[in-house]
Parts: C-alpha cells; sequence; structure tokens
C-alpha cells in the first residue's frame, strides 16, 4: 500500500513514469512495479503503455475512490473516532461520502442512532447495524464514488432535520473555504448543512490549503472541524478566528 501511494505522489507531479526507474527507486523488481501499474490502471489514474504508464490524474479532479481510501488510512480513523464522541446515543445525523466519513460510518455502526447515509458505501456498512436507524435518501448514484446527488438527494435531506450533519471535503482552506470537486455534490452537502443544527468537517491534513472547483461554504459555515496533528497550525488558527471549534486528534 505504501508504494502505491508513492507511485500516485509521482503521478501527481509527472505526465509519466517508467517500470524499470520505479523498480529502481522502490528496490523491487520491475514485474512488482508492473502489478503495481495495473492496481493503478484499474483504479483509472494511468493508461498503461509499454515500459511504464501515463498519468490520468486530471488538475481539478479528484482521485478514484478506491485511491484515495489507501490515503491517510490510520488519521482518518482517529478522526471518525473523535467524530463519533461527538454524536450522543439518540441523535439523528445525516453522514456525507468519501472514504473519512465512510469511517465514520464503521465507528457509529454500534451505537443507537439514526443515519442518512449519502453514499453505498456507509449504507452497507450501516445496513446490518442493529441499532442504527438507517434511513436511506433518494438520488442518483455517482458512478466510482457512489454518492447520491440530484435533486431528489436535495429534497429528501430537507424534508428531514437533523442533530450533525458530517461532511467531508476536497479542500479546506481560510481563503476558499470547504470545496468539493463535483458541483452537484456541493448541491447535496449544502443541502445536508441547511437540514442539520451543527456541521462536523471532517478533514485530514492532506485536504488543508486545497481548493477544488465548487465552493461549499466559507469557515464560518462550519461549526467544528475534525482534524490529525499533521494539520498547518495557521490554517487551524483561521478556523478558530472564524469561531470554528477545531479538534485535532
Amino acid at each position: 500500500m505504501e508504494r502505491l501511494l508513492a507511485i500516485l505522489n509521482t503521478l501527481r507531479s509527472h505526465d509519466s513514469v517508467s517500470v524499470a526507474e520505479l523498480a529502481a527507486e522502490h528496490d523491487v523488481s520491475e514485474m512488482t512495479i508492473r502489478r503495481d501499474l495495473d492496481e493503478l490502471a484499474r483504479q483509472g489514474v494511468v493508461r498503461r503503455v509499454r515500459g511504464g504508464a501515463l498519468s490520468l490524474l486530471l488538475r481539478g479532479e479528484e482521485p478514484p475512490f478506491g485511491v484515495r481510501e489507501m490515503e491517510a488510512v490510520e488519521a482518518k480513523r482517529r478522526i471518525a473516532a473523535e467524530v463519533a464522541a461527538l454524536i450522543a446515543d439518540g441523535e439523528a445525523v445525516v453522514l456525507d461520502g468519501g472514504t473519512t466519513c465512510l469511517e465514520v460510518a464503521r465507528a457509529l455502526a454500534g451505537r443507537r442512532v439514526t443515519v442518512m447515509p449519502l453514499a453505498l458505501q456507509a449504507v452497507g456498512v450501516l445496513a446490518g447495524a442493529e441499532r442504527v436507524r438507517l434511513v436511506l435518501p433518494g438520488g442518483q448514484v455517482r458512478p466510482g464514488e457512489l454518492n447520491v446527488t440530484g435533486p431528489l438527494a436535495e429534497s429528501s435531506i430537507r424534508g428531514c432535520r437533523f442533530d450533525t450533519a458530517v461532511i467531508g471535503c476536497c479542500g479546506l482552506s481560510a481563503r476558499d473555504g470547504l470545496t468539493a470537486h463535483d458541483l452537484p455534490e456541493v448541491a447535496v452537502k449544502q443541502a445536508a448543512m441547511a437540514s442539520a443544527r451543527r456541521t462536523v468537517a471532517v478533514c485530514d491534513s492532506g485536504k488543508f490549503s486545497r481548493a477544488s472547483f465548487g465552493s461549499v461554504c466559507g469557515l464560518s459555515g462550519l461549526d467544528v472541524v475534525v482534524t490529525d496533528e499533521g494539520a498547518p497550525q495557521e490554517e487551524l488558527d483561521a478556523l478558530v478566528a472564524a469561531g470554528v471549534a477545531v479538534r485535532r486528534v
């Protein structure tokens, strides 16, 4: 997993990678690198060519869900545990899509809560949880991400009132606020936030100081941000100055 993430980081700054160069850099066989590149091709990150691969990571687009799920795994689990601790038994929660929110779903699976998950991965986690009251939204399922979007999803969310909205992000910064890559998902996040008494944003430290295409809200639209120890202090100071409670785990 670490090697795949290292190759992914190389692809973010290079248009192509070489099997021979990667094998030498990571001190593994070329056959091993070919298998790694085949896996990244399956995820839609690269296109395999003779002797290497071409990056398909376009500026302004997020890597596939399966790739992001491998990133900052332990930090996301700590964030999820902290979010679960913030939620009291009996609360109604609208849970955004994304890899960190999927960890939140796992952390809530044994709790007595009502949850409306906005992604099918979280539905699968919570469907067998005996104490969870599971409420499903309508909407169109976004391929790959499996998040629900569109007018049906938005109207389902607006028809409910939640204690807490747990919102994921693609970027968070003092300058640009909370942002997301996909515009239909922006509208769903905004509907979730408008229907909740408080908004808890989950953001691993790699998301700070990034800005994606779609603007969800400014810092003042958030009540709590839960992040990890790697988050830049200047960005956390800006959150606190905007009246946002910061939990760093």
